[in-house]
């Protein structure tokens, strides 16, 4: 009966830290996200290599649509695109 309490508990702590892991991976991706959109800004005022758009496309789905949106509003990129300000969520 021991060994069931402390399968419980070790099960019981790993729950407790998802919701953490969890937020801490949407900071995580939004930043990236953010910081996607303002480095392909840069690169197309300088005329460089570019970021794809499916890869800016993706950090959106994958959690990153507040800072891909916010991208999108903060450096005024894409926003004159249809594939971005209809899939992009938020914006």
């Amino acid at each position: 009966m021991n060994t069931l309490f402390k399968i419980a508990e070790f099960i019981g702590n790993g729950f407790m830290r998802f919701p953490l892991i969890l937020i801490l991976y949407f900071i995580l991706i939004n930043i990236i996200s953010i910081s996607m959109f303002y480095i392909d800004k840069q690169r197309a005022i300088k005329h460089q290599w570019r970021i794809s758009e499916s890869a800016l496309l993706l950090s959106a789905f994958i959690g990153g649509s507040f800072g891909a949106a916010a991208g999108m509003k903060i450096f005024r990129h894409k926003t004159k695109h249809p594939k971005f300000y209809i899939l992009v969520p938020s914006y």
